[in-house]
């Protein structure tokens, strides 16, 4: 009976999902997010590893101006910026031999002096440039991506989390995390921090979101596993994972957040 009714629970929270997906195609919430997210950039692994060491935390990253002109938002006074490497390539135009392309022999003029061609070409060349993460900003928001704050305490919370720590790959720890995030999984560090004195609800829901990060999402294991996900994808799967498990066990979940906004644009790219 206890399958019986647990697995009644699981259908009925996919259809939920399901019919998340259905109504977001139609959210103008939806289309503002794809809006925003369109105007940042994708970083580099070395950039996302700078980023990474000097601010663990970050999750939209970009330059002084670009918060400015495009997202109407100020970065904050005293507020110590990212350094990440920019390009910055050089043009240059040479005078080279032209060259037959069905030969390759080199073409002659009627005196048979070669003839020349100008050709561009770009030497690349890079930069130091300094970023910053919208937590260090402030101005017009942005549009919704976490899920609303859990309240209220768990029955058994002390066992719930020992169970999350005794299956997590990495240490826990509980910290004051600045950029107000409730969570992260550090790849480089191996571990993940928690922001310490949320609720009860909360702490579980994000122990579980960021315990699968750990699991799916180590830079090490998908090198290994030759696996590329976007921030995107890896954040429908770990707010997924947390959501059905807090569902699960009579957790109060909310479906207007990150699986509202990453799932039918997940469910794109699987296709």
């Amino acid at each position: 009976m206890a399958e019986k009714d647990r697995n009644q629970r699981m259908k009925e929270i996919t259809e939920r999902l399901e019919q998340g997906v259905k109504d977001i195609f139609t959210s103008e919430m939806y289309a503002n997010y794809l809006r925003t997210m369109s105007q940042l950039h994708s970083y580099s692994f070395n950039n996302t590893l700078l980023i990474h060491l000097q601010k663990p935390e970050a999750s939209l990253v970009a330059g002084y101006q670009t918060w400015q002109k495009k997202f109407h938002r100020q970065v904050r006074r005293g507020e110590k910026g990212i350094q990440i490497i920019a390009p910055a390539p050089i043009r240059t135009r040479e005078e080279i031999e032209k060259v037959d392309p069905a030969t390759m022999e080199p073409v002659l003029k009627p005196d048979g002096t070669p003839e020349m061609e100008e050709v561009e070409y770009t030497i690349p060349r890079f930069r130091v440039t300094t970023v910053f993460d919208v937590s260090q900003t402030e101005g017009e928001p942005l549009p919704e991506l976490e899920t609303p704050e859990l309240l209220g305490s768990v029955e058994n919370y002390e066992i719930f989390m020992r169970a999350i720590r005794d299956i997590s790959p990495v240490p826990i720890r509980f910290d004051e995390i600045e950029s107000g995030a409730k969570g992260y999984y550090s790849s480089v560090d191996k571990e993940i921090v928690i922001q310490e004195s949320m609720s009860e609800s909360q702490t579980m829901k994000t122990g579980i979101h960021e315990v699968t990060h750990a699991k799916l999402h180590d830079r090490d294991i998908m090198e290994e596993m030759d696996e590329k996900k976007d921030q995107m994808t890896r954040e429908v799967e770990a707010e997924s994972v947390a959501l059905l498990w807090s569902s699960i066990y009579g957790l109060p979940v909310f479906w207007t957040g990150y699986v509202r906004l990453f799932l039918p644009l997940y469910c794109r790219v699987e296709q």
